[in-house]
């Protein structure tokens, strides 16, 4: 009963790292009957291309043998020698024909999902030996619908080859009369379809079959609520630790722009919302942002350059220009170099006038 209530809150739809791990687990999708509907294809191409060629040269081959077989000696060494000889020959004859099936068998799997390799799929487990997992398998749901799916396909795969077969009915009749050499083109014809009827039921079967078992598998995968939080968590860290990270984040950079700014050049506001604290000193390419703040932390920069002698320039488009595309310890943009500069060089004539102004 846990395990069922367990299933039902399976309802939230498997995020991308759900699906690769269950990939890499070996849990793919999996469609028996695309597997055998690509091996029965390429069955029927082999036999297609090669079934006549294969039987001329198998036919030529033993017909040899046997015309010759008062010549040929028997002694050990003739007679290892013969079966290689013979061996080669049959390898050359059906290598090909076998090597199309498994390349077929290969692509039939390698088609419905990628290479994996995991030792997932053969580790032991006790319900893949238990005597009653094993009755509960049989008669399961799963196992009632291949049966009823095996009946169906039977049914309608025997209904095609005989609605085929009923026309040539007179003519199978008369194989058995029939000359020997007419035998096997005729045969070959019919066998080829009959493969043709049935690769053509089974491409719909497998097609069908390929999307219930994605479906199956897809719903396998879903998620309870609680296990996305588990994973966000793991992916994306722990919401409250990451809050606290961030406030620590800032508490420092506050802390570290707060230093800075005694040390800065001018401080440009927008007068009371924005604050930017630049500096500048002859061989820098360009003003260095050293603080920047809006609102409380902006007054707490103009309350430190005021005790620190700083000069505070009133400039609204310049401050908000500013704050919004520069970041600590970067340099201003070219585009405001213009400004700046006009607002430095008129602090320095000011300092200037100042020094020249006081009494020695």
């Amino acid at each position: 009963m846990a395990e069922e209530r367990d299933d039902s809150d399976q309802t939230q739809d498997p995020t991308p790292k759900r699906l690769e791990e269950a990939i890499k687990r070996g849990d793919v999708v999996k469609s028996q009957e695309v597997s055998t509907w690509f091996l029965l294809a390429g069955g029927t191409l082999t036999v297609m291309m090669f079934a006549m060629p294969s039987a001329r040269s198998l036919q030529a081959m033993l017909r040899g043998l046997l015309a010759n077989s008062y010549q040929i000696p028997v002694d050990d060494g003739a007679l290892v020698a013969l079966v290689k000889t013979l061996a080669l020959r049959l390898g050359t004859t059906l290598g090909i024909p076998l090597l199309l099936l498994c390349v077929a068998a290969f692509v039939g799997n390698i088609i419905q999902h990628r290479l994996v390799f995991s030792t997932e799929p053969i580790r032991p487990q006790w319900s893949k030996i238990s005597p009653a997992a094993g009755v509960k398998r049989l008669f399961s749901r799963q196992a009632l619908a291949s049966f009823a799916k095996g009946l169906t396909k039977l049914a309608v795969v025997g209904a095609a080859i005989a609605v085929m077969l009923w026309p040539q009915r007179y003519r199978l009749a008369g194989v058995i009369a029939a000359d020997p050499a007419a035998i096997l083109p005729f045969t070959l014809s019919l066998a080829l379809r009959m493969l043709g009827i049935v690769v053509a039921i089974l491409a719909v079967v497998a097609a069908a079959d390929y999307l219930l078992q994605y479906r199956q598998w897809y719903e396998r995968q879903k998620m309870s609520l609680r296990e996305m939080k588990e994973e966000f968590r793991q992916t994306e860290g722990d919401p409250t630790v990451k809050g606290k990270l961030k406030q620590l984040r800032f508490s420092r950079m506050r802390k570290r722009m707060m230093a800075a700014v005694p040390k800065a050049s001018v401080v440009i506001t927008n007068p009371s919302h924005f604050a930017v604290a630049l500096r500048y000193e002859r061989g820098m390419k360009a003003p260095v942002c050293v603080a920047k703040g809006a609102d409380l932390i902006a007054r707490k920069i103009r309350e430190l350059a005021a005790s620190h002698d700083i000069p505070v320039i009133e400039n609204p488009p310049l401050a908000r220009a500013l704050y919004g595309t520069v970041e600590i310890d970067q340099e201003i943009p070219p585009e405001h170099y213009r400004a700046v500069a006009e607002i430095i060089s008129y602090i320095m004539r000011l300092r200037q006038a100042v020094g020249a102004a006081r009494p020695r």
